[in-house]
C-alpha cells in the first residue's frame, strides 16, 4: 500500500484538493477531523488540555472551544508545544489505525491529510508527498476572510509553519491553487491515475 501525503500551508486550498482525491475514490485521513473528534464533548483530548490551560480553553461539559485555544497557543510558542505535546500522539494512534485498517484491507493506496506533514515528521511514513501551494498575498487573503482570524492570530499560524518554498522543495506533486480549479484538479486527476496504473503494475 502506498501512503501519500497531502500537505500546505494555511489557506493555500488543501481541503479542495482533498475532496477532489475523495471523489477519486482514495481513502483520506484527515488530521483536523480527528483533532476536533479529540476536542468534542467525551474527547480523549478535553480533559488533558483543560488540566494545562484552564477554564479559558472551554469545559468538560461542553467540550474544547477552539476559537479559544487557538487564541490562547498561535501567538504563544511555549503554550502551542504544550498543547502539541497532548493532540501529536492521539493523532498518531488515530492515523495508524487507520493505516492498519486498509493496510488489511488490501488497498492500493491511501492519503494523509495533514497540514504540519513535515512539521511533525508524518513525510517519514510517506512514499510520495502532495504539496498544495498558492501566492502568498493570495494565502493572506484567504485566510484573513475566515471568521474570527485576525492579522496576530495569522501571523502566528504562519510562525508555527515551513516556510512554503521548503515545502515545494520536499514535494512530488506541486498543485498551483493560484490556477483555474478545473486545471489544478486535471493535474492531480492525471497524477493519481499514472500512481494507481504504477501500483497495478508492479502487483501484477
Amino acid at each position: 500500500m502506498k501512503i501519500i501525503g497531502l500537505t500546505g500551508s494555511i489557506a493555500a486550498g488543501k481541503s479542495t484538493v482533498a475532496g477532489w482525491i475523495a471523489e477519486y475514490g482514495v481513502p483520506i485521513h484527515d488530521a483536523d477531523t480527528a483533532v476536533h473528534g479529540l476536542l468534542t464533548v467525551g474527547g480523549l483530548a478535553v480533559a488533558p488540555i483543560l488540566a494545562v490551560f484552564g477554564d479559558a480553553a472551554g469545559s468538560v461539559d461542553k467540550g474544547i472551544d477552539r476559537k479559544a485555544l487557538g487564541d490562547l497557543v498561535f501567538a504563544d510558542p511555549e503554550r502551542r508545544q504544550k498543547l502539541e505535546a497532548i493532540l501529536h500522539p492521539m493523532v498518531r494512534q488515530h492515523r495508524d489505525a487507520f493505516l492498519n485498517h486498509h493496510r488489511a484491507q488490501n488497498v492500493r493506496m491511501v492519503v494523509l491529510d495533514v497540514p504540519l506533514l513535515f512539521e511533525t515528521g508524518g513525510d517519514n511514513l510517506c512514499d510520495y508527498i502532495i504539496v498544495v501551494y498558492a501566492k502568498r498575498q493570495t494565502l493572506i487573503d484567504r485566510a484573513m476572510a475566515r471568521p474570527g482570524m485576525t492579522a496576530a492570530k495569522l501571523d502566528g499560524i504562519l510562525a508555527s509553519q515551513m516556510p512554503m518554498e521548503e515545502k515545494m522543495a520536499r514535494g512530488d506533486l506541486l498543485l498551483d491553487s493560484d490556477l483555474a480549479p478545473a486545471v489544478t484538479k486535471q493535474h492531480l486527476q492525471t497524477w493519481l491515475a499514472d500512481m494507481d496504473q504504477m501500483i497495478q503494475q508492479s502487483r501484477s
